[in-house]
């Protein structure tokens, strides 16, 4: 989390209690004694569809009716039958049109195609069959009946997706409303944690949504800095979006025909965020505000005409972009995107099929991948054939024995267990969360590796995951083993919407050493938060420090390794550790641990360097560039003594160069002395600023030696392909 600054130490200690005031982590919810079991088979050669389920209720015929979506206005009835079976010789023309409900006594049970393929926490939409408010009404729904609206929902396991059916007809999702989406009048949806919206057309256009708001839910509904985990897609919002979130979440592939701003104008004042990432959207009629953001990147998105300022604070990355703004001291133009690969979805192609689009990896892009009737270069998979389908309660053992078999994971939303990590062992296999899946080492103790490991191949994606620890590991996640050797320039391998969190729920003391570690050349990440959670439901201050252990959050040793919107907070060694060569960040954003009990216990480089560097170019690369770095100062649970000789570290080295980076201090007695190798000023004096620092003057950190992980760490019996 990040927090600007306010008024008084006072203010930001109340903040952190309320971030804090969550209960102990519980799963949520328990299974029923009896489980009725349904099961639907579609025969195609005799468009029939049967169904079958286990008996309940205590006497009288089951009735089946049946609508074309699962809240569909209408559902006629077809059949009665005291038997556990029925065949549907007439249904719907589109397999996936189908919704069965089937009764006895009070009881009724839904059963169709799209539950038994994804499970139930992704909810699918069709305007050809429901009111225009539906979807948007259980959306709501969900979000004020389930904890989703309030500070609790930051640690719930509940995931959920929603999927919108293109539209038909002319017609929208819009419920109709006026204003800003955070007012009443607006009848927006409003989207909580760990909640995804997705456009199942091939292009944005194919779904219209009204408005969208993401309400905050600190100091009165002003404060956005806890408002993480959420995430949209591939859907044009009609009047207003009103994207008032941090950290971990993202917006994908989308067309905006109308936004007001994008932090909440709701509550008595101090507007403010600690966001965020968007990419490959279109603002097709006025130009965002970002007013009250601390920092945001913004990647290959199409604003309307002019390059006046759109807000924010300290560091504003506006990349790929067209009509982004001029360059100032807060915002950063980069012309193009030197390589990228957007991330995979989900959509039903004309032949009513669902298939996942993987995009094409382009160079040196501006604007977006898409057009109004083109969804870009790419190929088109078929899930049915080409991916296993996850639902919550599988495992590792049938994620590996899925991807051994030359299967792709799609992740439905939930929170999945391992006792082993996720072996990616070959070329071109992809993982592909949705509704903010997570893969988390818990409840058993067997897997003391990590999450996810990837080994050395080509073409690689990982995406739309969250990595969580309930007990200690080597790695949260891992790509390529130590020494990886390959060059993947021809087909890169492609990270996208990655979180890994360390701390904050579990009950017991934790040891990581890093949350990510990239050992293979040329990997693109497009949206990291790496967090060591600075709140959550155990006491902080001196107590986390001891208790939520991880080195760094991310090492990087591999080649021609680019990074685009990267987060990285709170870790208690060198937070960014970059050893690879030719290596690029666009856009840093972090804060140092905020629980470093003394200076003593956080020292550097042997002890000589009060604290650890946010991003540490090692002295033997010889050549990086990265650009838009922001590092921000807030020691609150420490003696008062605790400071930061530097917000970054590099070689004085000719190809070595960092620019536009800024620090400044939010709240807590100690400083970042210096912005860059000993240059560049403490924030003790206000907000700090280095346009370029290459081969400068400033003083050449020590040589040191580094302590990284190893072979040693892993697992016995995982193998990893040559």
């Amino acid at each position: 989390m990040c927090t600007k600054a306010i008024s008084t130490f006072t203010a930001f200690t109340l903040l952190l209690m309320l971030c804090s005031f969550v209960p102990s982590y519980s799963s949520d919810g328990k299974k029923q004694a009896h489980q009725i079991v349904d099961r639907i088979v579609y025969n195609k050669k005799k468009h029939s569809i049967t169904l079958s389920w286990s008996a309940f209720g205590a006497s009288g015929n089951y009735v089946i009716t049946r609508g074309g979506s699962r809240l569909a206005a209408d559902f006629v009835q077809v059949g009665s039958t005291s038997r556990l079976t029925f065949t549907d010789n007439k249904p719907n023309t589109d397999k996936y049109e189908n919704y069965y409900k089937i009764t006895r006594d009070s009881i009724t049970i839904i059963v169709s195609l799209e539950k038994q393929i994804f499970g139930s926490n992704m909810y699918f939409y069709d305007r050809k069959y429901e009111n225009a408010g539906t979807a948007r009404n259980e959306i709501n729904a969900h979000f004020s009946s389930i904890g989703l609206g309030g500070p609790n929902g930051e640690w719930t396991t509940k995931r959920q997706a929603y999927y919108f059916k293109a539209n038909v007809d002319g017609q929208t999702y819009d419920v109709g409303g006026s204003g800003s989406a955070s007012s009443a009048a607006a009848n927006a949806i409003e989207l909580g944690f760990y909640s995804h919206i997705g456009g199942l057309g091939k292009v944005p256009s194919a779904v219209k949504l009204g408005a969208v708001f993401t309400r905050p839910h600190l100091s009165g509904g002003a404060n956005a800095t806890c408002t993480f985990w959420r995430s949209m897609e591939n859907v044009t919002v009609m009047r207003d979006f009103s994207w008032t979130v941090s950290q971990s979440t993202s917006a994908r592939r989308m067309q905006i025909e109308s936004t007001s701003k994008y932090i909440s104008d709701i509550g008595n004042s101090n507007f403010w965020g600690s966001g965020g990432f968007i990419a490959d959207a279109n603002y097709t009629s006025s130009r965002p505000n970002w007013g009250g953001q601390q920092q945001w990147y913004t990647r290959n998105t199409v604003f309307p005409s002019g390059e006046g300022a759109m807000g924010g604070s300290y560091n504003m990355v506006w990349q790929g972009c067209v009509n982004a703004p001029k360059a100032d001291n807060a915002n950063s133009p980069v012309p193009a995107t030197p390589v990228i690969r957007e991330k995979p979805f989900l959509f039903i192609d004309s032949d009513g099929e669902y298939k996942v689009f993987v995009p094409a990896w382009q160079k040196d892009r501006a604007g977006l991948s898409w057009s109004e009737t083109d969804m870009g270069k790419g190929k088109v998979q078929d899930l049915l054939t080409e991916w296993y389908v996850t639902k919550e309660g599988d495992t590792d053992v049938e994620i590996n024995k899925a991807l051994k078999a030359g299967k792709n994971i799609f992740f439905t939303p939930g929170h999945y267990s391992l006792n082993a990590p996720i072996q990616v062992n070959r070329k071109e296999a992809i993982l592909l969360g949705a509704g903010i899946a997570s893969v988390t080492l818990e409840p058993t103790e067997k897997n003391t590796w990590g999450c996810i490991y990837a080994d050395d191949k080509d073409g690689i994606i990982i995406a739309g995951l969250l990595m969580d620890s309930f007990n200690s590991t080597t790695y949260q996640i891992r790509i390529g083993n130590e020494g990886a050797k390959a060059d993947h320039a021809a087909n890169p391998i492609l990270l996208s919407d990655i979180t890994c969190r360390v701390g904050g729920v579990q009950s017991k003391n934790i040891q990581i050493h890093a949350s990510m570690q990239i050992n293979s050349n040329n990997v693109v990440g497009d949206h990291f938060w790496l967090w060591r959670a600075d709140h959550g439901s155990q006491r902080g201050g001196d107590a986390r420090w001891v208790r939520d252990r991880c080195k760094n959050g991310l090492i990087v040793t591999g080649n021609d390794v680019t990074l685009y919107a990267l987060f990285a907070e709170h870790y208690q060694e060198y937070e960014v550790l970059w050893l690879g060569e030719r290596g690029r960040t666009y856009f840093l954003q972090n804060e140092p641990p905020y629980d470093a009990p003394n200076q003593a216990s956080w020292s550097s480089q042997g002890g000589r360097v009060p604290g650890y560097a946010a991003f540490k170019v090692a002295n033997t690369v010889k050549e990086h560039h990265s650009i838009g770095m922001g590092s921000y100062a807030v020691f609150t649970g420490t003696d008062g003594n605790v400071n930061k000789k530097n917000g970054f570290e590099i070689p004085n080295s000719p190809n070595v160069i960092l620019e536009k980076m800024c620090t400044t201090r939010f709240a807590g007695p100690g400083n970042i002395l210096n912005v860059i190798n000993g240059t560049g000023g403490s924030t003790a004096t206000g907000v700090n600023r280095v346009a370029s620092y290459n081969n400068g003057t400033g003083t050449q950190p020590y040589d040191e030696t580094f302590d990284l992980p190893n072979k040693t760490s892993y697992p016995a019996y995982i193998v990893m392909e040559k």
